[in-house]
This record gives structure tokens, C-alpha cells and sequence, in this order.
């Protein structure tokens, strides 16, 4: 990646239409929650993304969500993703996303695609793969992901996703709290783990769990910064400056509406280039 070129570096987004498999429109009522949540129903092609990055200079990790077991969809492949980053390497990182109830055949796969394809690192959902974060099913895939010290994201907090549907589509926003990913971070001190987005209703337990355990970061995406919770600005700003990163969770919010907001939102100016791109250079090891 060539950082110097990039004006920032977005940990947070997402793959939403697979170019190498047929559309699989099962759990199509997941994704219309959702864009009744967020007001947006933008579902670009993995090249209409990285275009749309390269265009205002942006570097990007990308993913996508493995939740086979829970809802059912097939995934969009994580080669596919890779494919777009070897292609685009200077700007653009892949990360993998394995549903943890595959166990070791899912491990397995986590090698490979970190030995073979290039994978750097790896993007899990409680609420949607419908696992808690410090069952021991997961672990030979962390154990995977620590031993080449890679970082893996975690969504917490509310979703989007199930919002408004029957029973919320059956989504338990329980398994998202982050304080669920304390026993992680202490089995697995090498991996670094990224508590996604402002984690409403359990803000504070996400600050907390970043100022005890050196090995969690917090990523801002999800939300417009104008609507980040006083403290969330407070400790960004201050014991917490070195583990922000920059998210938007495109497609879903636009980068430019994030960092338009970023500027406005009380962000001290020594603070802003950390969050912006320094911080994640240091977590992807690209500095």
C-alpha cells in the first residue's frame, strides 16, 4: 500500500455483490432492514467500490460477512476480495471472514487464505454468525489468526441488520457486547482485536476493555462522528489517540459524509492524522 499517497485509510468496508457467484437473494430481508436503517441501498461491485476509493485517494480494508450457518446466504467469496486487493495492492488491503461454527475446517481455510492468498487479517459478527465471542468453537480460528499476529474486527453494539423485522429477523444483539471479547483478548494476546463501530448500548465497556487490554483497538465507523457519545470524543482524544481507526462501514455510510463530520466533531488537530491513517498503518504493519 502506498500510504504516503493516501489522504486516510478506511478499516471498514464491506463486499455486497459477488461478480464470481450467481446473486443468492435468500436472506434478501436482512439487507432491506438494513437499508431502512441507514437510509441507503447502494450495493456496489467489488471493482465499483475500489474505483470509487481510488478516485478521492483513499486506501481500504475490505470484507465480507460469513454467516452461512446462521441465516443461511451464501457468502460472497473471500478469493474474490483477494483477488481485487492483489490487483489493487496499492491502496487496498483484503481481510477474510470464515463463520466460526466451520471449526477447524474453517482454521483450514484461514491458513490458506493467509498463506496463499494473501489475507491480512479477519472480520467477525456475534450478532449475525450468531456465536459468542469466547466460545471455544471459534478458537482454532483465532488460534490461527494469532499465530501469524494478524488483527481480526469484531462488530459491537447495535445492528442494523434484523432491525424493524419480526423477532429482529432472530439476530441476539447480546453476542455483540464488547466486553464478550475480554477472554479473547487475554487467550490471544498476539491478535489484535478491533471493537467495530460506537458500541451503543455498551460504550463505556468498550472504552473500558481498550484501556485495559493493549491488544484492543476501537474503529469509528457505523455512525455519522456528529452522533459519537461525549466520552467516545473524549478518549480519542486522549488515553485512547493510538488505537482509533478510521471506518466508514461503506456502502452503507459514505467515506466523505464520515470525514466531513470527523472534522466537525471536536477532534483535536494533532489527533486527526492518527485516527485518519497513522493508526491503522501501525495495526496493518505498514509502517
Amino acid at each position: 500500500m502506498k500510504t504516503d499517497e493516501l489522504v486516510a485509510i478506511d478499516i471498514h468496508t464491506h463486499a455486497e455483490v459477488s461478480c464470481w457467484s450467481p446473486f443468492d437473494a435468500y436472506g434478501e430481508e436482512y439487507d432491506r432492514a438494513a437499508d431502512r436503517y441507514f437510509g441507503s441501498d447502494r450495493r456496489p461491485t467489488i471493482d465499483e467500490t475500489v474505483a470509487y476509493y481510488r478516485e478521492r485517494r483513499l486506501g481500504l480494508v475490505m470484507f465480507t460477512v460469513d454467516s452461512e450457518a446462521q441465516i443461511g446466504r451464501r457468502r460472497i467469496p473471500n478469493e474474490e476480495i483477494c483477488e481485487a486487493a492483489q490487483k489493487n495492492s496499492d491502496m487496498m488491503i483484503a481481510f477474510a471472514s470464515i463463520d466460526p461454527h466451520k471449526g477447524r475446517l474453517g482454521a483450514r481455510e484461514a491458513r490458506r487464505l493467509i498463506e496463499e492468498q494473501g489475507v491480512k487479517g479477519f472480520k467477525f459478527h456475534p450478532t449475525v454468525q450468531g456465536f459468542l465471542p469466547y466460545d471455544r468453537m471459534a478458537w482454532p480460528l483465532y488460534e490461527v489468526i494469532a499465530e501469524h499476529r494478524l488483527p481480526a474486527i469484531f462488530h459491537s453494539g447495535h445492528s442494523g441488520i434484523g432491525s424493524g423485522m419480526r423477532c429482529g429477523g432472530g439476530l441476539r444483539l447480546q453476542n455483540s457486547n464488547p466486553m464478550l471479547l475480554e477472554d479473547v483478548a487475554i487467550d490471544f494476546p498476539d491478535m489484535q482485536i478491533v471493537v467495530a463501530h460506537p458500541s451503543w448500548p455498551w460504550q463505556d465497556e468498550a472504552l473500558s476493555l481498550a484501556l485495559h487490554k493493549p491488544n484492543v483497538w476501537i474503529d469509528l465507523s457505523g455512525w455519522s462522528p456528529k452522533y459519537f457519545p461525549p466520552q467516545l470524543v473524549q478518549y480519542a482524544n486522549t488515553l485512547l489517540k493510538e488505537r482509533m481507526l478510521f471506518g466508514s462501514d461503506y456502502p452503507l455510510i459514505t467515506p466523505e459524509r464520515w470525514m466531513k463530520d470527523f472534522a466537525e466533531a471536536g477532534f483535536k488537530e494533532q489527533v486527526r492524522p492518527l485516527i485518519l491513517k497513522q493508526n491503522a498503518m501501525r495495526l496493518l504493519g505498514l509502517s
